[in-house]
């Protein structure tokens, strides 16, 4: 089957005549008015700022309308605080949501461009780190959808992730510059711009609560708004972004002396808030400055959601009623300290009646587990800082203690295990704590999440509170994640479905009949091989190796870490490698081991790994024996757009992390959609997604969370684990003496001996489960009806997982603001 012969996108009625000229005329319109440009000498990137300012055009009247439905019901409004967006590319799936993709086509095909090539020209705005950041951007995307009126806060950052190359096997990173061609998406707001303190000192106001806090340095917050377009431009929702600029960005007097460079200095000094994501931490000055920004972005959105609510509302005290504030994770945590000073200081409200106004008004989202994850800050940093600030949490630390100490069935709680302030660890702020005090609601993000912060993390706060923590399991946007990424299968599904499977992505459902039929099954592997296809012509051109479409292609793409496991991934790979190379006689699955993700530029362990995984790339894909079988790549800088490349042409999907370490995972859910099959261990999502799609759909190995805590209480001796190991010791001895790095013997001495000494991630102690489950994964791949049976029961069965249900879910349980009556997809 040609690629033709499958139709390349949900089905939509053909744009009428008048509608292309239309369009047309307004790209041209852009591109003369806007950017200067006459049609003869405009660049494709031209083009490309041209048609997205005439479909913006398209975008600010649902904009506006949603806005102004809002204000006009006086409905209650949700304003969502992350550091971290992951917004990708935004033009095709805004197309896509207006349904204007082909009308775009024909229209730019008239101005003779072709839309196919500029689209990849748009940078991919990686203004986030993983999954938390995109599990910010599809709640946007979902409120804008269901019409949850909604506002999401963030830093407008100059620089997002790094961008990540692969030089000689190693991660080298450098400024990932997505603003290099403006970002035509956002109208800056320098109507809204805050003034934001720091450092300087408090005089108590004799008489009252209030206290008059002098700051010693100031900075402007300025806003950019950018809309976010729902399904169908049902709605839109807002996501306004925060840039530093300074008070005074040029001290005249000092530059007429001749000293130019500190005359910029208090310029530097403040547009250094928002010009990384996350500077490195590992010194003073860039633990100052990360508080610097989650202080920032903070207090700049609390004043800003405080000016709209007072413009509208007129009483703060109606806060409650009309606002919800929802911290994703604990880098805005210093909002619950902000808002109570904003409360008491600015607008003269007694201690209790501004704690109930803040605990009512904020929920907080937990995402890890992982101690050293959970934020602390140094009690003296924040006292230099944000003096205020450490008042308050000294002050709701006692009340909260107090309240403790006076209750009968709490007295003899651990008090020390519920501080705020951690007095063992030279006396740190707990932000965690801090941020489940001062909620009314502190969620999980899967069900097994949820019950290990009530057991683990957070099990003396939760005695309690034993009502506070609930769970609310993620979920991902079909709009971009099927649709968009994965467009023919979309096709297929609404031609056999129906196509209202669109609008209501609970209908996958019905594919389920259909996943032991035959031509069905023909139908959807076709798609699939697609989609190989064109990830194989990536690869190819980025790395230069040409891969068989036929193979299975198992993928892992995900940020580097010791928890998520890309290191067993790759020790079995070598065990594989070796079995064939020892047995090039047997009938083996042809395997493509796809790894994709950035390593923190500090974390060395993870950077070694990436380092592993080419080098045995290197080896591997070079061995005449076992090249038509066994290939290995390493596709660098891992973002939105690579992985809407990767998800639809993938077979198997890895979700390999220690058990109990993983809260949820959203790439388990955008695989599944796909119909790739998971290979996992009962961690995280991975329990829902097997609830959900059966045992017999999904290849479950390892150890459960219960299983790991019995094993960290008394663990086995390492060695006695790889003498029981088949294959392993042999594994471990190559990579340790450099079998796979032989210009550096050395290189992998150290990351194996490590862990030999401490198998805390449990890489040896579920070697053999996982090297036993990818054998019954190729025995299923041999069978190929069982294995397109397995795969479309995947897709059938993970409607659930859209971030609809669980935006729905938040709305009615924590925010408690009512969605559309239309049902969503």
């Amino acid at each position: 089957m040609n690629d033709q012969t499958i139709d390349t996108a949900p089905r939509a009625a053909a744009p009428a005549e008048s509608e292309v000229a239309q369009l047309v005329s307004e790209i041209t319109k852009r591109l003369t008015y806007s950017l200067g440009k006459d049609p003869s000498v405009a660049q494709n990137h031209d083009w490309l700022t041209a048609s997205i300012l005439a479909l913006r055009d398209r975008i600010i009247d649902v904009w506006r309308r949603s806005t102004k439905e809002s204000y006009a019901h006086g409905r209650k409004r949700v304003y969502y605080l992350s550091l971290e967006f992951l917004i990708g590319r935004s033009f095709a799936d805004a197309l896509s949501n207006l349904q204007m993709t082909e009308t775009m086509r024909q229209a730019l095909a008239r101005l003779g461009v072709d839309l196919d090539a500029i689209e990849p020209i748009e940078p991919d705005a990686a203004l986030g780190n993983g999954g938390l950041g995109r599990l910010a951007a599809c709640y946007m995307e979902s409120t804008a959808t269901t019409g949850v009126p909604c506002l999401g806060y963030g830093i407008r950052y100059d620089h997002g992730l790094f961008k990540q190359q692969i030089i000689d096997g190693h991660q080298v990173e450098s400024p990932e510059d997505w603003l290099s061609f403006r970002n035509p998406w956002e109208f800056e707001r320098r109507e809204s711009a805050y003034q934001i303190g720091f450092g300087g000192s408090c005089a108590a106001v004799n008489g009252s609560a209030q206290v008059n806090w002098t700051p010693g340095e100031r900075v402007f917050a300025v806003a950019y708004d950018t809309p976010v377009i729902g399904w169908r431009g049902s709605g839109a929702s807002t996501l306004r972004l925060w840039r530093a600029q300074a008070v005074h960005p040029l001290h005249l007097e000092m530059f007429n002396t001749g000293d130019h460079m500190g005359a910029l200095t208090e310029r530097y000094r403040a547009e250094a808030i928002s010009n990384v994501l996350y500077p490195s931490d590992t010194s003073p000055a860039g633990q100052e400055l990360r508080l610097r920004q989650e202080y920032f972005f903070t207090s700049a959105s609390l004043q800003d959601l405080l000016r709209r609510h007072l413009k509208q509302f007129k009483d703060v005290r109606l806060l409650p009623d009309k606002v919800a504030i929802q911290l994703n994770d604990t880098h805005p945590a210093l909002a619950v300290a902000e808002l109570m000073r904003l409360l008491i200081d600015d607008h003269q409200l007694d201690w209790s009646e501004a704690w109930s106004i803040t605990t009512g008004a904020i929920s907080y989202t937990n995402h890890t587990l992982l101690p050293e994850a959970l934020e602390t800050w140094p009690v003296s940093l924040i006292e230099r800082l944000l003096p205020r600030h450490m008042q308050i949490i000294f002050a709701i630390n006692a009340q909260f203690l107090d309240l403790v100490r006076r209750s009968d069935e709490h007295h003899a709680a651990d008090l020390a295990s519920l501080s705020l302030i951690d007095e063992q660890n030279g006396r740190r702020v707990r932000m965690s704590h801090l941020a489940f005090v001062g909620s009314h609601t502190v969620n999980g993000v899967s069900a097994l999440h949820t019950n290990l912060m009530r057991q683990t993390v957070f099990a003396p706060l939760h005695k309690i509170y034993p009502q506070r923590i609930t769970n609310v399991t993620n979920g991902i946007t079909p709009r971009r994640w099927l649709f968009g990424a994965n467009p023919k299968l979309t096709a297929l599904l609404s031609d056999v479905i129906g196509e209202d499977v669109t609008d209501d992505i609970s209908r996958l459902s019905k594919a389920l009949p259909h996943a032991r039929d035959a031509a069905f099954q023909e139908r959807f592997a076709d798609i699939r091989r697609l989609n190989k296809e064109r990830l194989a012509r990536t690869i190819k051109q980025e790395l230069g190796l040409t891969v068989d479409p036929t193979m299975l292609f198992d993928a892992q793409i995900k940020r580097i870490h010791e928890y998520k496991r890309q290191f067993l991934n790759i020790l079995e790979t070598i065990a594989l490698y070796d079995a064939i190379r020892a047995e090039p006689y047997r009938d083996w699955t042809p395997r493509l081991k796809i790894f994709a993700g950035k390593a923190a530029s500090t974390y060395h362990s993870a950077k070694l790994i990436i380092n592993l995984i080419n080098d045995v790339a290197s080896v591997v894909n070079n061995d005449i024996t076992t090249r038509d079988r066994l290939k290995v790549v390493f596709l660098p800088n891992y973002n939105v757009s690579l992985a809407e490349l990767v998800i639809p042409a993938s077979d198997l999907s890895e979700q390999i992390s220690t058990a109990g370490m993983e809260a949820s995972g959203t790439g388990n859910m955008k695989f599944a959609l796909n119909g790739a099959v998971t290979i996992g261990t009962l961690d995280g999502a991975n329990v829902e997604i097997r609830e959900r799609v059966g045992e017999d759909n999904i290849f479950v190995f390892g150890k459960t969370s219960a299983e790991v805590a019995r094993e960290r209480e008394a663990p086995r001796a390492t060695e006695e684990v790889i003498a029981e190991t088949p294959y392993l010791a042999d594994v471990l001895e190559a990579v340790a003496t450099g079998a796979f790095s032989p210009t550096d013997r050395n290189r992998y001495a150290g990351l194996i001996a490590d862990l030999r000494r401490d198998d805390r991630f449990m890489v040896l102690n579920d070697f053999r489960s996982y090297r036993d489950a990818q054998r019954r994964v190729s025995e299923r791949w041999l069978d190929r009806r069982a294995w397109w049976e397995t795969s479309i029961t995947n897709t059938a069965h993970c409607s659930w997982f859209s971030s609809d249900r669980a935006v729905g879910e938040y709305a009615e349980r924590i925010w408690r603001i009512p969605s559309r009556e239309a049902k969503p997809a």
